[in-house]
């Protein structure tokens, strides 16, 4: 079970690749399927506590790479000449300590032995996207029991004199001073 201390790295191609909804987007504009992939990740990251990164393929785009934080998130583009899966691997040894789980969600069954070989913990795409569509049913559930806000959020903090000033100025009254003139 995944701890608000652990660390999630999700090969980003790979998850929009599984996931149907984003599978879909792709095949009209992957720029799209990125960003809905970026905000589902953001939800559950949110929801849980723990740190994400998400790690995209550059491998055939010259540059240096980039690192990003998009939603909270931490976004990695791959540097030119580097798969994701060698990213995942740095990140990590980077990332590993004995205080926190390291996570790393692909379906690349390669990736995933080589992972589990560095010390982190293995999450299917069908596994990671069962947990976040968890978590926003939990969410949902929670927003729908919240109580609805208090219409006035300073009752009960203000001395009576001062709630009934205000009151009189809400109402665009004068409010009248302790020696009964007008003020």
């Amino acid at each position: 079970m995944l701890r608000r201390e652990d660390v999630l790295i999700v090969d980003g191609y790979n998850m929009i690749g599984a996931w149907p909804e984003l599978d879909r987007l792709k095949a009209t504009r992957l720029e799209d399927a990125r960003d809905r992939l970026l905000d589902m990740l953001a939800d559950y990251q949110g929801y849980l506590g723990l740190k994400v990164i998400v790690v995209f393929d550059a491998f055939r785009v010259p540059g240096a790479g980039a690192k990003l934080k998009q939603h909270r998130l931490g976004v990695v583009y791959t540097r030119e000449k580097e798969t994701a899966d060698e990213c995942i691997e740095r990140l990590v040894g980077e990332v590993t300590s004995v205080r926190r789980d390291v996570y790393v969600a692909t379906s690349d069954q390669t990736e995933q032995h080589v992972a589990f070989g560095r010390g982190a913990l293995r999450l299917s795409a069908r596994e990671l996207l069962l947990a976040v569509e968890e978590s926003r049913r939990e969410i949902g559930k929670t927003i729908r029991k919240a109580p609805p806000p208090k219409r006035n959020p300073l009752g009960g903090v203000l001395s009576d004199d001062v709630a009934r000033v205000l009151e009189q100025w809400r109402r665009g009254e004068r409010a009248s001073d302790d020696s009964g003139g007008k003020s």
